[in-house]
């Protein structure tokens, strides 16, 4: 078995930087779009396991041009008849490459092979021919064997001839020639000497600023940090005569990881293009990513040129054609990188969200999110994806999931509770929990579709005008309430001061119950008619929110009126008498006052179950007698209802952390088979639900 060097010195030698003393790109600042020129149909598909077709290479070229690039080199066509017959199809099918759009070749400094590729382009508009030749020690003496003298001479003589057959030939059938040299190897080459190779093709070819010559400047292998290509590409852009007839490429390979790094950095030093690859792909470690690139730019507040706002159908033609999955973590286009699944994180994202949602910021307004650099919309990103659940997830992100797929937003309290119950899930499935399994979850935790133990069958509330003022006191003998003035004749005493009264029927496993309780207001009295039957809930907490959707009438019936439907959500935490653990109930309805009915018995529901699998039958006092005998029949059914487990063990999540899954949650619409009446009264009446 190999082992590692001990000293890593002997076999490998640093990088030797440049002397640049007087650097000036470290303080400048990437303020303009470069020209992109896209090369996965030629560098990126000759990397390809299986290279691509004919067709996949076609449906790549529209892609390409429908986002939005100018230059596209689309083939090597001198190696083999692929390429070629795709060049001149390209060429000679009408209305497929657009007037503005450069199509690039590529060639080997041979005059046979620079031949055979300047035919492929004939009959195109807009043609670049791209030659290259390697300048590094490295592959002049180890791969060619060719000495600094020849390879000039060799640069100048296929540029020469290239020029011969392509801009000085009036029957070359191309409308307009460009030429772009490489000094392949070029960031592993003597900077000297690439400056001189290049001064002798420039003088060759003969450029003009309106047409100028394109030097593309490879880091073919990388070999150095960023800041080593960077101080290379300024000492060429310094040094180059006649820099106005030049236009400075880049092509960064990925070796050391640094390819987006040295893009940028050169582009600080002066280059005016980038050459690479979708998400990166090409040789080895491959070559510069083009949509990091462009979306770095755009998160500065620069546009890039390019149309990344539908990238999942770009990350598809990529996947499908090259055949290899973009990584989860790839910046921008990976299924992860727009998630979050730390507790931390999904609760300050969902604040930041929530901070733009009460601010009515808008799309461009400026964007100052938690860990989320770049607007998921931007991208054709959903923001159901921003927050997935796994058993290190949190509140905040089980809530976030919650408002967006319910519309629910649900208190702090609650938050907590049910965060517990997924946690409980992800850990007993093993994974990850997907946005609608969440959503199901709740429904059937709080019994939003169906409540397994109480049905309200029908009800009334009505004013309680059963106790009279006390005229000494001014007040009500047994609610201590403020009295009620006596009216002038033929006027209507005002109920505002007076109790509410609960009479109704509700449904516990099965069977009818007819119950009766006053309290102040409707909650209070279903809360104390509940009591009379040995369920003696508290209410320890209480909130409500407006649900508002678009398109369904009013109640949930089928044939209404179409428009704004808004529902009442409301959610209350109970404890049962004398005990400190709580549960949360939940209950939604077109009706505030029947919203908030349903959320107690939701509640209750919860306390009368050990398990909702397998329900204890529930048989109620005989009696309204508020304290049942110690030994009597009833006292274990108290303990129960009461929510007192000898273990101690917390009862929400005994009680729910174990709902069956077996049957789908419909999406929640009003209150499911339960619908009471309208409880009598005034608006004023069913907003005191205490």
């Amino acid at each position: 078995m190999a082992t590692r060097l001990k000293d890593p010195s002997k076999k490998y030698r640093r990088f030797k930087p440049l002397d640049l003393p007087n650097r000036q790109w470290p303080s400048k600042t990437i303020d303009k779009v470069p020209r992109w020129l896209a090369t996965d149909l030629r560098d990126g598909n000759q990397s390809l396991v299986d290279p691509m077709d004919g067709e996949q290479k076609w449906r790549y070229f529209q892609m390409l041009v429908k986002l939005g690039y100018k230059e596209i080199e689309v083939s090597f066509p001198s190696s083999g008849p692929t390429d070629y017959d795709f060049t001149r199809r390209l060429v000679t099918t009408p209305g497929v490459v657009p007037d503005d759009v450069w199509l690039q070749v590529l060639s080997p400094c041979r005059k046979e092979l620079i031949r055979r590729t300047v035919d492929s382009l004939k009959g195109s508009k807009k043609a670049v021919l791209h030659l290259y030749l390697a300048t590094s020690p490295c592959f002049q003496q180890i791969v060619f064997g060719m000495s600094n003298e020849q390879s000039k001479a060799l640069a100048v003589e296929c540029t020469k001839y290239a020029r011969s057959i392509t801009k000085d030939d009036p029957s070359s059938g191309v409308e307009e020639w460009a030429y772009e040299f490489s000094p392949e190897t070029f960031s592993d080459s003597n900077m000297e000497f690439v400056l001189e190779v290049c001064e002798a093709v420039k003088e060759a070819w003969e450029p003009s600023e309106k047409q100028p010559i394109i030097f593309n400047l490879p880091a073919t292998v990388e070999m150095s940090t960023p800041n080593i290509y960077a101080d290379q590409i300024e000492f060429f852009c310094r040094n180059i005569s006649e820099r106005e007839k030049i236009c400075v490429s880049l092509h960064p390979h990925n070796d050391r990881g640094c390819a987006v790094a040295a893009a940028e950095l050169a582009q600080m030093a002066g280059a005016d293009r980038v050459e690479g690859t979708l998400f990166g792909n090409g040789e080895r470690t491959g070559n510069v990513d083009l949509v990091t690139l462009a979306l770095n730019l755009y998160t500065q507040g620069i546009h890039p040129g390019i149309d990344f706002s539908d990238l999942n159908s770009v990350i598809d033609i990529v996947e499908t054609s090259n055949k290899i999955p973009i990584h989860p973590r790839q910046p921008y286009g990976g299924q992860l990188v727009v998630c979050a699944f730390s507790g931390s994180h999904q609760d300050a994202i969902k604040k930041g969200f929530q901070a733009r949602e009460d601010s009515k910021a808008t799309r461009e307004d400026p964007w100052v999110m938690p860990y989320l650099p770049l607007d998921p919309e931007d991208i054709g990103r959903t923001y159901e994806a921003i927050i997935r659940v796994n058993s290190q997830s949190g509140k905040g992100g089980v809530a976030w999931i919650i408002k967006r797929t319910l519309e629910l937003d649900l208190p702090r309290g609650l938050q907590i509770a049910f965060s517990k119950i997924v946690q409980r899930e992800t850990d007993m499935l093993g994974r990850e929990l997907l946005p609608n399994e969440i959503k199901e979850l709740f429904v059937e935790a709080y019994h939003l579709n169906r409540n397994p133990r109480f049905g309200l069958v029908d009800y009334t509330i009505t004013t309680d005008r059963s106790v009279s003022p006390n005229p000494a006191t001014g007040t009500t003998d047994q609610t201590q309430q403020p009295a009620q003035q006596p009216q002038p004749p033929g006027r209507t005493a005002p109920s505002r001061n007076l109790r509410r009264k609960f009479t109704g029927v509700i449904e516990i496993d099965g069977h009818e119950h007819h119950i009766e309780g006053v309290g102040n207001g409707a909650l209070s009295a279903l809360a104390a008619a509940l009591k009379n039957l040995g369920i003696d809930l508290d209410i320890a907490d209480y909130k409500e929110h407006s649900i508002e959707r678009r398109g369904g009438g009013g109640g949930g019936e089928e044939g209404g009126p179409k428009g704004r439907d808004t529902q009442a959500a409301t959610f209350i935490e109970c404890t049962a008498s004398g005990q400190a653990q709580k549960v949360w109930g939940v209950g939604i309805h077109e009706d505030v006052v029947q919203s908030s009915l349903f959320a107690l018995l939701s509640a209750a529901s919860s306390f009368l179950s050990s398990r909702p699998s397998t329900p204890v039958p529930f048989r109620p006092k005989r009696s309204n007698t508020l304290d049942l005998e110690a030994g009597s029949p009833l006292s274990g059914l108290r303990n129960e209802v009461e929510g007192a487990p000898e273990s101690g063990e917390d009862t929400v999540a005994k009680l729910e952390a174990h709902v069956e899954r077996g049957e789908q949650a419909e999406q929640v619409n009003g209150t499911g088979e339960e619908k009471g009446e309208q409880v009598n009264g005034t608006r004023e009446e069913k907003a005191r639900v205490d």
